[in-house]
């Protein structure tokens, strides 16, 4: 079997993918989660008045849910054409398809206004979000890996991951602004529109960046091979059937970072006020802090990676996620701003050393022609069996006795899991070569 060889893209190119796949992603997370935060703290009474505040919350939380649901829905379809005719045209799509989603949240009627089509409307709208995000991780995260020169997977692949705390660094300052600017009065009656609507604005941004990306090297190279490299005609089915172990692994991988990462950014806003009684600017700001400091721990996780392997620093990231998880919850409820901000960047970097790496490694697990739906599909089983159902768990748990250790046991118990599929996973053999000629310490590394 023969492969194309590509050299390195020339640097301004490497550099517009790089900001193509930050700007965009990050673009993209903002508007997810300026919807977890309107989740937590106006979506009850605007769209659920007729529950009390305890059962809107949870409401609110369930269509925050729905997102989730069709996020694997997302990653099949657009894996499978980001697979058959090229990642690029995927990027577009689906930010394309994010931003009219968002905008149209914003436009929404309440529940006041049109009854029991509002909370209709939210959920539909908010299940199209999961489809445009579904698809948005595996694109961006392939444009810049397969992009990357020899040694820098880990690096480049940072950079559609630090898009996520980006976004959440963002969205807290849009909200952090219009709640401040505006009052709690005005804020909870139409405020709280104005971060869905600025939406429109940073979408045309991103895609005047992306429409001018050129294609992934690696997928120019599968298009123009006349060998068995060339593009599968259903990639996700054999995807399925010839590498279902990777799938599995690599979503249960991701279990426990999404899930604990939702709580951290959604939950604990909701949480902050309406249980620890702190307002809710003290809340956006510690948010804030621990997002930054995610984001740097992305970008210096993934550049460990590099130099001593993903193994390395997979699974130390992993046990210190389980250490976070065991004493972020005792720390909170501390209700001091001091104590919570270190519970806040605890987690942060142990998020970040889970998720910093993952680009390359879920990378790694697949050939080219099958990359965006094997990883696509990997990340989102992960995303709804962790972050789609942790906000209305967590709500839950907590509702049994009013404490929080019952959360603490569910993140341990998830920790602990994904833990384990993280040893798992990054033992096995790889059965085909990974992007072009990995380096020898990464060969070792992944087979153990």
């Amino acid at each position: 079997m023969t492969r194309t060889n590509t050299s390195p893209p020339a640097r301004t190119s490497a550099r517009r993918v790089l900001l193509g796949s930050f700007v965009g992603t990050a673009v993209e997370w903002y508007d997810y989660f300026i919807y977890g935060m309107a989740a937590a703290l106006v979506f009850g009474p605007q769209f659920f008045p007729q529950f009390s505040p305890a059962a809107g919350t949870l409401a609110s939380f369930a269509t925050y849910s729905v997102g989730f649901a069709a996020r694997p829905l997302g990653g099949i379809v657009m894996g499978h054409f980001g697979d058959r005719i090229g990642r690029k045209s995927m990027l577009v799509l689906s930010l394309t398809v994010m931003g009219l989603a968002t905008t149209g949240i914003g436009l929404l009627p309440t529940y006041d206004t049109i009854g029991v089509w509002a909370p209709v409307l939210l959920v539909t709208l908010r299940f199209v979000q999961g489809l445009g995000v579904g698809g948005e991780w595996g694109g961006a995260v392939l444009m810049a890996v397969e992009h990357a020169p020899a040694g820098r997977r880990g690096f480049y692949g940072s950079f559609p991951q630090m898009g996520v705390p980006g976004g959440l660094i963002l969205a807290n300052l849009v909200f952090l602004s219009v709640s401040q600017g505006l009052g709690t009065a005005a804020f909870t009656e139409w405020g709280w529109r104005i971060p869905f609507l600025a939406s429109a604005l940073l979408i045309v941004v991103g895609l005047v960046i992306r429409v001018g990306i050129q294609e992934s090297p690696e997928f120019a190279a599968v298009k123009q091979d006349s060998t068995d490299e060339r593009p599968a005609r259903l990639p996700i089915v054999e995807v399925l059937r010839n590498q279902w172990r990777d799938v599995l692994l690599a979503g249960g991988t991701f279990i426990a970072n999404n899930a604990i990462g939702y709580i951290f950014m959604a939950y604990t806003l909701a949480y902050g006020t309406k249980v620890l009684g702190l307002s809710r600017n003290t809340m956006l700001v510690v948010i804030l802090i621990g997002a930054a400091t995610w984001l740097v721990a992305i970008a210096g996780s993934a550049i460990l990676s590099d130099r001593v392997g993903r193994r390395r620093v997979f699974v130390s990231g992993s046990v210190g996620l389980v250490a976070a998880a065991a004493v972020f919850f005792p720390l909170l409820d501390s209700a001091s701003t001091p104590v919570l901000l270190l519970a806040f960047l605890l987690m942060a970097v142990m998020l970040g050393f889970t998720y910093g790496p993952q680009a390359a490694l879920f990378s790694e697990l697949f050939p080219a022609k099958l990359r965006y739906s094997g990883s696509s599909l990997g990340y989102q089983l992960g995303a709804i069996l962790g972050g789609g159902i942790a906000p209305t768990v967590a709500t839950a748990l907590y509702g049994i006795n009013n404490q929080s250790w019952p959360i603490t046991v569910y993140l341990v118990l998830i920790s602990s899991f994904s833990l384990v599929c993280v040893l798992v996973l990054t033992r096995r053999p790889r059965e085909h070569a990974p992007i072009t000629e990995p380096e020898p310490e990464q060969v070792s590394t992944l087979q153990g």
